[in-house]
């Protein structure tokens, strides 16, 4: 099929549709203008190449490598009124939903990647990651 039939069976479509709406008064005079313009010529375009998706050999992680992330250990949690939130003082103890020796969570940006223990080097506290969820998992978990 050629350009000027393809073009013409588009003009026909428009004029159908504008028929059915009302308007043919608006089609015809676009039909007019079309058929008495000779000078109107088709923009060509280059071909052009999808670039969203590199094969796996163009991957290059060096780009990300310095984003910095948000990396946070969470003990446990648990839920209070704003009553018992305004009683609180120094000594005051607060019930985790967790039991004693349960492993910390390890959260990037929210996320729950590995599960770990406390523990003190140097003087400072550490977490020893004893279990890391597997990427497979964390997309599970994102559904």
């Amino acid at each position: 099929m050629s350009d000027s039939e393809n073009e013409s069976d588009v003009m026909d479509e428009w004029a159908e549709a504008l028929e059915e709406s009302g308007d043919a008064a608006s089609a015809d005079a676009d039909t007019d203008n079309s058929e008495n313009s000779s000078d109107v010529t088709t923009a060509g375009f280059d071909h052009l190449e999808d670039s969203s998706s590199p094969s796996g050999d163009d991957i290059n992680m060096d780009v990300i490598l310095d984003i910095p992330v948000k990396l946070s250990m969470e003990i446990g949690r648990t839920s209070v009124n704003i009553r018992s939130l305004l009683q609180l003082n120094q000594g005051s103890v607060i019930e985790l939903d967790r039991m004693a020796g349960e492993p910390l969570d390890v959260l990037v940006n929210g996320t729950l990647i590995a599960h770990g223990e406390v523990v003190v080097v140097n003087e400072k506290f550490g977490i020893r990651l004893t279990d890391v969820v597997s990427p497979a998992e964390r997309v599970k978990k994102l559904r």
